[in-house]
């Protein structure tokens, strides 16, 4: 490759490295419109919400929904152990979420639906640290599925 061209490209990559915030959470991505290795690409989701929100805590192994945006409000947390895979599990009757995240290591399709009825909103999410701030919709049903 011809060195101008190669001290060029140099320093356009020094110049994008120092426009990022050197606070980017750990698996996020640092370019916008980019995804971190291993995040999601539903849009939304990320590995880690966006700069001024903080993670809700949700332990290793579990799906936790929030019932306001930004992990806001009293949790709903369900682990594999006592959940039936492939299985519509309803959010408790009148209640629905808004934010969430999926640490249980399978996929999770969330459902505007309480019966998981695909006429509604839905939405696949990868397993593994998606963490959701906002949902585009208020989820009121969920199915952790076998992979």
């Amino acid at each position: 490759m011809n060195t101008k061209v190669t001290t060029v490209l140099a320093g356009v990559a020094v110049l994008l490295l120092a426009t990022l915030p050197a606070t980017a959470a750990p698996g996020a991505s640092a370019v916008p419109g980019t995804a971190a290795p291993g995040a999601s690409a539903v849009p939304g989701a990320s590995a880690a919400p966006a700069v001024g929100t903080a993670l809700g805590k949700c332990g290793p192994g579990r799906l936790c929904l929030w019932p306001k945006p930004d992990f806001k409000g009293r949790s709903w947390t369900y682990e594999l152990a006592t959940t039936d895979l492939d299985s519509c599990v309803a959010l408790p009757a009148g209640a629905s979420a808004q934010s969430l995240a999926v640490r249980t290591g399978r996929p999770v399709t969330t459902y505007q639906s309480e019966e998981c009825a695909e006429t509604g909103e839905f939405e696949t999410y990868p397993g593994r640290g998606t963490w959701v701030p906002q949902t585009p919709y208020e989820v009121r049903a969920f199915k952790l599925w076998e992979r």
